[in-house]
């Protein structure tokens, strides 16, 4: 009788932890954004700088690996891995796809958070799918990934901007008073990302949406 017991409790209790770990869902957010200190705090950079404020939340720290520095949280008993590419904006793609492949994460289980020129500032909108909008980390996303069906968030930065100073605008540094509201508008786009992986893309969309 010990001689079963001792055979089957081991069994039993590595069947039990495995089972936990692999029921655990696992989410990968991606901030688009440039490599480079010149470029920390332009407007195209707001992805980095809303997965900073996660990480921050979570008391967690990046780390430099392949294509990107990554940091790895748990939320409301999910597995999120957060990514910021290394690729530059323009072939933001390749390391997403690469992650998503090593931690085989579907594409409904990824969130990409991203600038928009076509909301006013401070303005969050997710969505289940678009069009790249003539984003460059978009286009090389939808490349990559062959459909442009993934889940994104797009935080406005406005178009105050004259003809032809589109690059400009883009990689320039937020204004005074865009400065003043940035912290409050990050943590709520950090809060956003967050009800994603828990609450569910509908949900989440009704409550942040236009917010």
């Amino acid at each position: 009788m010990i001689t079963a017991i001792q055979k089957w409790w081991p069994s039993l209790f590595e069947e039990h932890f495995i089972e936990k770990e692999t029921d655990m869902k696992k989410f990968l957010i991606i901030g688009l954004g440039n490599i480079g200190e010149k470029y920390s705090e332009t407007r195209h950079n707001i992805g980095f700088k809303i997965l900073d404020e996660i990480a921050h939340e979570k008391d967690a720290k990046f780390e430099t690996f392949i294509l990107g520095d990554v940091a790895t949280i748990t939320h409301k008993g999910k597995k999120i891995t957060l990514l910021k590419p290394s690729t530059y904006m323009n072939l933001s793609g390749k390391a997403i796809k690469y992650y998503m492949n090593q931690e085989s994460i579907p594409k409904e289980q990824i969130l990409v958070v991203t600038d928009d020129l076509n909301l006013p500032f401070g303005t969050l909108r997710m969505k289940a799918k678009g069009t790249d909008g003539g984003h460059n980390g978009l286009k090389d996303t939808q490349i990559k990934l062959n459909t442009p069906n993934y889940p994104r968030l797009r935080f406005g930065i406005s178009d105050e901007f004259s003809k032809g100073r589109q690059v400009d605008y883009v990689l320039g540094e937020w204004d005074k008073e865009e400065q003043k509201s940035l912290p409050e508008r990050v943590g709520k786009a950090a809060e956003a990302c967050l009800s994603f992986t828990h609450a569910g893309l509908a949900n989440t969309m009704n409550s942040f949406n236009g917010k």
